[in-house]
């Protein structure tokens, strides 16, 4: 793995004076002053303002008086005339809403084949790499072997992770292409080997119109075989819509992976550049429906072990919260490795790893998964 001199620099907090490596000057402030000194949220929101602008794009949700309304996601815009929602694309024109990626029908994504087992987040207990739930669910007992997953990454999000391991979404954002069709999709994911399909990105968040209308078509398409409807996201569905994305995973052998980020609401919004929103209301109720199908879980969790802000604190109210919802939720504790505008933070080290794995069974979790472990180091 690639050294960078920036992993082992010491970095200032503005507002207390702490020197640490594991201070980000993207966040400008240490953890602490971020749960304790409201000034330290208008300190670390700085980076989020000057990096949109740069992409074209919102500092904030807009709250405009007289706007019109999105609703596809849970930070509800309220879009000026001649403005853009804060995923970038949802625009007013003239009084009407315009989805610029033309969903339902076409949308801005590319995709690819990820033969079994895949690297999805869930790999460790879904049906293609384990054939849990075959033989309803998975085409073998021991996993499908030969056969693919279609991943398909979404061009947009509806946060601004500082960190975010694939920053290059926005790259098509910007240039609004490639928008792929109804039908080429299809044509994709009817291939034979396919058994599943996973959304992520970006998110599928803004764009999860034409998720939904892509997944009913490829279910209609595809009766009487094996066809996984899958998710990783933030989780920031719209209360409306999220009935539907969870129940086409249910119903399919799928599985809803949320991200969830941080349990601070001011290092959440540090982090992401959004509030915490409905997050956690969304994946109380996923993990509720999950009783219905026993043979596979349907939501599955994930933490970005980020150095420095997803301390012992954020940990603990995360997997506090996940096992009061149920022991049995799968939660992944992922290597952080520094990208985009945090790639002054050292790898996710050993100890800080195996410590969060020890909260997360400490407060009741009883499947926990350290993710990504090859990037796990010893630099703090």
């Amino acid at each position: 793995m690639p050294y960078s001199k920036l992993w082992t620099a010491e970095k200032t907090c503005k507002l207390c004076g702490k020197k640490s490596k594991l201070i980000s000057e993207a966040i400008g402030v240490c953890v602490d002053c971020l749960r304790s000194n409201p000034e330290a949220l208008k300190i670390a929101m700085e980076t989020h303002y000057s990096e949109r602008k740069k992409w074209g794009l919102p500092p904030e949700p807009p709250r405009a008086p007289g706007g019109i309304k999105c609703g596809l996601c849970d930070l509800d815009c309220v879009i000026p005339d001649g403005g853009l929602g804060y995923c970038g694309l949802v625009k007013n024109v003239g009084g009407r809403l315009v989805h610029l990626s033309g969903q339902p029908y076409t949308a801005l994504l590319e995709y690819y084949y990820d033969p079994h087992p895949t690297n999805c987040v869930a790999y460790w207990f879904c049906p293609g790499a384990t054939g849990t739930g075959y033989p309803k669910y998975a085409l073998r007992r021991s996993g499908e072997h030969g056969y693919m997953n279609l991943a398909v990454f979404y061009g947009a999000c509806n946060h601004n992770c500082l960190f975010c391991q694939n920053w290059f979404y926005r790259e098509l954002l910007a240039k609004k292409e490639p928008k792929i069709g109804t039908e080429q999709l299809l044509k994709a994911a009817l291939n034979p080997r396919v058994t599943c399909v996973c959304f992520f990105g970006g998110d599928p968040g803004p764009q999860v119109l034409h998720a939904i209308y892509f997944s009913r078509k490829l279910l209609e398409e595809s009766k009487n075989t094996i066809m996984r409807i899958c998710w990783e996201s933030n989780g920031h569905f719209s209360p409306r819509i999220l009935p539907t994305v969870a129940r086409l995973s249910l119903e399919t052998g799928g599985i809803v992976k949320f991200d969830l980020k941080a349990w601070s609401p001011q290092v959440y919004k540090a982090l992401t550049g959004v509030d915490v929103g409905n997050l956690y209301r969304n994946t109380e109720y996923v993990a509720k429906l999950s009783g219905q199908r026993p043979e596979i879980p349907l939501f599955t969790a994930s933490v970005l072990l980020v150095p420095g802000y997803i301390d012992e604190t954020e940990i603990r109210g995360i997997t506090s919260f996940l096992a009061k919802l149920s022991p049995e939720i799968p939660l992944s504790l992922l290597a952080f490795y520094p990208r985009y505008l945090m790639d002054d933070l050292p790898p996710t080290s050993k100890r800080h790893a195996y410590e969060a794995l020890r909260i997360a069974k400490e407060e009741g979790l009883e499947k926990v998964w350290i993710g990504n472990s090859w990037l796990l180091g010893n630099h703090y």
